[in-house]
């Protein structure tokens, strides 16, 4: 007998290592390459469709306290991030083809697992099963989970554009992390002086958008974390100058003061041929991409190896759906696992894969699901997507506002997340050590 694992992106690789880890025979389901979603490429596991980054890796932010507690539960996307890591400042940045051939090779070579790649459109109901099918759930599975849970919910997500490093007008650009963080290579800045950054404002809230199919969603929805860069423009004339194109903690070298505006871009590979824009997930049709952003200095002459692209993310309204464990309530042998539950982020969903995939294998071994103290990061997330009380449920990610406060609140920010960190961990330690979970 063996557990099912349905879709191998992040969530899904994380499930199927932690259930073959304690002894248990897994199947992993995956479409690809036989059957392609409109955002993947690669036919290799765990593949990252949007940014390359994980976020700040400083135990002190939210983002890297969610880092180190999977690190303690031996995350298999860690030691591939880590393998895979490429200079990002305070940032966990990753080469993600490198990063995705780590985990399939580290899966393949596990004599538990066996790939099967088939389209899912259905499931057994007896079988304990972890579906982990992701934001661009196929149409005809997606059906069958309507069909079994209702609830669902639809919106639609955006990626950035990735441009050769030749391309770019080193002399319009500098190299430079916000307040000297980093080793100074780490980002590369385009600066816009004002009559610039007017232009390039105008042209992009006007530019031309690619039409977005509605996948028979009633209400689509544009995720905040996600949103496109064109249409944060239309909120008003500074909103992206206080956003992805803050100027702050940068000085421009040709002029020796802060740039009126400025885009970051981020290395995409190890090798530093590709950056990333920072930022500007866009749903501009491909050739108004190459027109607006070359209208930025650095960029004139930018050769774009990816547009942007607008993509369906599809998640279950989880606290009507979902136990804290990722079983639905109805059949406790069904589990759900990644941003279909409704958790953001790319590390949030591998977490979420985790500890979908420890359970799943309690349940197979008969012992009792964990649920981790409500101090930590995985905790609070496990917690927020199974609370019943969430009326208006939209995916979460990590923050330090989900996590209960501090008996001794301290006022300095990078203090206060410290203590978050220390707290959550050191009680992560002894439930580990209580329940003997690794």
């Amino acid at each position: 007998m063996s557990i099912n694992v349905i879709g191998a992106g992040l969530a899904g690789c994380e499930a199927a290592y932690q259930i073959a880890k304690r002894g248990i025979d897994v199947n992993i389901y995956e479409m690809k390459p036989t059957k392609m979603s409109p955002a993947h490429k690669s036919s290799m596991l765990a593949e990252l469709v949007c940014s390359n980054s994980f976020k700040a890796d400083r135990v002190s932010s939210a983002a890297g306290l969610l880092k180190a507690e999977m690190r303690r539960l031996d995350s298999l996307l860690l030691k591939a991030a880590d393998y895979s890591r490429v200079p990002a400042g305070g940032a966990l940045a990753v080469d993600r083809d490198v990063f995705s051939k780590y985990i399939t090779d580290t899966l393949m070579a596990d004599d538990k697992i066996t790939l099967i790649n088939r389209e899912i459109t259905d499931f057994p109901d007896d079988e304990i099963t972890v579906i982990a099918t992701g934001p661009l759930t196929s149409d005809d599975f997606a059906k069958t989970i309507y069909s079994k849970y209702g609830e669902a919910l639809s919106f639609f997500d955006a990626a950035a554009p990735i441009v050769t490093f030749d391309s770019i007008d080193m002399n319009r650009a500098f190299f430079e992390s916000r307040y000297g963080k980093g080793d100074g290579t780490d980002y590369l800045n385009c600066p816009l002086n004002k009559e610039e950054y007017e232009v390039f404002y105008d042209a992009l809230v006007s530019a031309e958008r690619a039409p977005v199919h509605d996948f028979d969603v009633r209400d689509p929805k544009v995720y905040e974390g996600c949103m496109p860069i064109e249409v944060m423009a239309q909120r008003g004339y500074d909103t992206i100058r206080f956003g992805p194109m803050k100027p702050v903690g940068l000085t421009d070298p040709r002029t020796g003061h802060r740039p009126w505006a400025v885009l970051q871009l981020r290395k995409e590979n190890a090798s530093g041929t590709m950056f990333n824009l920072v930022g500007f997930q866009t749903n501009l049709k491909f050739p108004e991409q190459k027109r607006v952003f070359g209208l930025i200095p650095a960029l004139k002459y930018a050769e774009f190896v990816r547009y942007g692209v607008m993509h369906r993310n599809t998640f279950l309204n989880s606290p009507k759906v979902l136990n804290f464990d990722f079983s639905t309530k109805v059949n406790n042998n069904i589990f759900f696992a990644g941003q279909i539950t409704g958790v953001e982020g790319y590390m949030e969903s591998a977490s979420s894969g985790i500890i979908a995939g420890i359970n799943a294998a309690r349940r197979y071994n008969g012992q009792d699901s964990l649920l981790l103290p409500d101090t930590t990061m995985i905790g609070c997330l496990s917690r927020y997507i199974s609370d019943e009380s969430v009326v208006d449920f939209q995916p979460m990610g990590a923050n330090f506002g989900i996590i209960p406060e501090l008996e001794n609140r301290p006022r300095n920010k990078q203090e206060r997340g410290q203590a978050y960190a220390d707290r959550a961990l050191k009680d992560l330690e002894n439930y580990i050590e209580e329940s003997v979970i690794i």
